[in-house]
């Protein structure tokens, strides 16, 4: 790479909610961003940003671009799906929320190894508050979340001798699309908010100002680490 280039990033799940924000938040940082996933919630206009649609659980999309690129800076797997109404439940529903939140996770992070070891890169992948503890709601999403916290630090032991650094963010309750439910039920929303230490919803603009820390050398010797961005909800 030459050495005036920018660095390079890619984010699953890079069209909406907080891997946008981890989008703006490396673009504003000096990044290339290359943003992957199934859906764009806002145009971002960016000389050194580019969107695919892409699917997370594809080998062959996933195995072409890990070809293309020879080098990656940073790796944000952001892509993840929750289903409602009791859908996770069902083993169709369990499965297909595995398969996205976990096993695309690790598909990213397994093609581009040799092109995260080539920059000393940095790896950042999305748990969540219910890592810590279950839902009664979503088991699929929490069972995946849990498995991805471990990932995590499986991979920061095993490719931290290359340079390699893996950690993940753990974000609460985030004024996403994804929470809007629970943010807008006054018999969810009220309990919600009294836990919460810090009295308010967390903006997706704050997961991704973490996400742009631990990617940076202001983080080099952080590795292995799993950073709850929850206000306090899940010590409370």
């Amino acid at each position: 790479m030459n050495e005036n280039a920018k660095p390079i990033a890619i984010v699953t799940g890079g069209g909406t909610g907080l891997g946008q924000a981890a989008v703006r938040q490396l673009l504003t940082d000096g990044f290339q961003v290359r943003a992957l996933g199934m859906d764009v919630e806002e145009e971002i206009g960016h000389p050194c940003y580019s969107f695919t649609r892409f699917d997370v659980t594809d080998v062959a999309a996933i195995t072409a671009l890990a070809e293309e690129l020879e080098a990656v800076d940073a790796l944000i797997n952001a892509a993840g799906v929750i289903l409602h109404e009791g859908k996770e439940f069902a083993n169709e529903g369990f499965q297909k929320v595995i398969e996205v939140n976990l096993r695309g996770t690790q598909l990213m992070c397994f093609a581009f190894e040799r092109a995260l070891k080539t920059r000393r890169g940095a790896i950042v992948n999305f748990a969540s508050m219910w890592s810590i503890f279950g839902s009664g709601r979503n088991p699929a999403y929490s069972a995946s979340k849990g498995a991805v916290e471990s990932l995590t630090r499986s991979l920061a032991v095993a490719w931290g001798g290359d340079g390699v650094r893996a950690n993940a963010v753990a974000p609460g309750w985030i004024r996403t699309r994804m929470s809007v439910n629970a943010m807008t039920t006054p018999e969810r929303a009220g309990p919600i908010l009294n836990r919460i230490p810090a009295n308010r919803w967390g903006e997706p603009a704050e997961v991704g100002a973490a996400v742009g820390f631990l990617v940076s050398p202001a983080a080099s010797y952080i590795n292995g680490a799993v950073l709850p961005i929850d206000g306090g909800y899940s010590i409370a």
